[in-house]
């Protein structure tokens, strides 16, 4: 079955990003070792307030509807309500993720006290064991105290945010049931081989068997579970799971990072998906509207080595950031095609020949004991 009309209609690009995503800081309380942005230190050349906010005037004119904020850690930056205020009080709604270290009682009370805003508490293990390998000694504590500060205040229903790993696709029941205490929805993602995750990609990634039980699994749940089109490579192995199911890079959806780079997607911070800088002439609208990258994104694009594979209009070919990052032609199979057709091709690429993160923020390295085993 090929793509939806609505599908193909998105492909060719709108007029404004459905979902944009802005990194506010590099700068990081924590150093997860999969981090897709290599945040540790703060970048000198973030955008100013100022800044800031004449970009949140663009969007208000784009009519962008809401922003996704990250990180880094946004809630490091001082000026970070400042933005937040700012960006409702235009009429554009703000869901940002957060490791949850900064939200304490009074802060939990600010937020609730605001409108049009959600949260995202990232936790990747349904118990500190398995989590704070990933992310940090303490991290989970920290994600849990948040969690509850926000309850306490009456928020409402928060996010939970995790990635998913061969460590935790058994701890899917018990995320989603975490979740349901607090009257929260859970939110699960891809791991990218992108930013910290270039380096730990091969040991964290699900095996082609998990890869299935995932799909199971959100067969089972996916109307009550969001993915953010996360898993539509998964589709090969049957009925389609909710979603658009497609790849929106540079097409319904976009990354601005601390310094204002535009990027295709959250997963490509990389020189040869950078598409101009909000500070350029003509802003960010001319970036979205007129770079050359996201006109030549939003083209028809080839199938490929997919296109003898009878699955390629479900799978539309998986995701481009994880075939970039592992080396792979943006033509290709997915890495994590379920159908085994990347096996071969990812064993015979050279280390030397796969793209490195063009930024790394990272703060001096710490081996975790799930890589370093490896």
């Amino acid at each position: 079955m090929s793509a939806s009309p609505l599908v193909e209609q998105l492909k060719s690009g709108l007029d404004a990003p459905i979902c944009l995503t802005w990194e506010l800081t590099y700068a990081c309380n924590l150093e997860c070792i999969h981090c897709l942005s290599s945040s540790g230190r703060r970048d000198p050349r973030e955008l100013s307030t100022e800044q800031a906010k004449a970009v949140l005037d663009e969007l208000a004119a784009l009519q962008v509807f809401y922003i996704n904020i990250g990180g880094g850690e946004p809630m490091v930056r001082r000026d970070f309500f400042d933005i937040i205020e700012y960006s409702v009080s235009k009429g554009i709604g703000v869901k940002f993720s957060t490791n949850g270290a900064y939200i304490d009682t009074e802060k939990a009370k600010r937020l609730t006290d605001m409108d049009y805003l959600d949260i995202q508490i990232s936790l990747d293990g349904a118990d500190a064991a398995t989590n704070d390998v990933v992310r940090g000694a303490g991290s989970y504590d920290t994600a849990r105290r948040a969690m509850d500060n926000l309850a306490s205040a009456g928020f409402g229903p928060f996010k939970i945010s995790v990635v998913v790993t061969r460590q935790n696709v058994s701890q899917l029941d018990a995320f989603k049931a975490l979740a349901d205490s607090y009257g929260a929805q859970l939110r699960i993602t891809r791991l990218r081989p992108a930013g910290r995750g270039a380096d730990t990609w091969h040991q964290l990634h699900p095996t082609n068997a998990q890869q299935r039980d995932i799909y199971n699994w959100l067969s089972a749940h996916g109307e009550n579970v969001l993915t953010g089109d996360s898993f539509f490579h998964l589709n090969a192995l049957g009925p389609a799971l909710p979603g658009l199911n497609m790849c929106g890079a540079g097409r319904v959806v976009c990354l601005i990072d601390p310094i204002g780079d535009v990027y295709a997607c959250p997963f490509v911070i990389h020189d040869e998906f950078k598409a101009g800088n909000v500070l350029d002439a003509g802003g960010f609208t001319r970036v979205w509207r007129e770079s050359d990258l996201f006109i030549d994104l939003r083209e028809p694009q080839s199938a490929g080595a997919c296109a003898s594979c009878g699955a390629y209009d479900e799978c539309q070919g998986g995701c481009m950031a994880a075939k970039f990052f592992t080396g792979l032609p943006l033509d290709g199979p997915d890495p994590e095609c379920v159908g085994g057709d990347a096996d071969a091709l990812l064993a015979s690429v050279p280390v030397s020949l796969v793209p490195r993160p063009s930024q790394d923020h990272s703060k001096p390295a710490r081996v975790p004991s799930i890589v370093a085993g490896h």
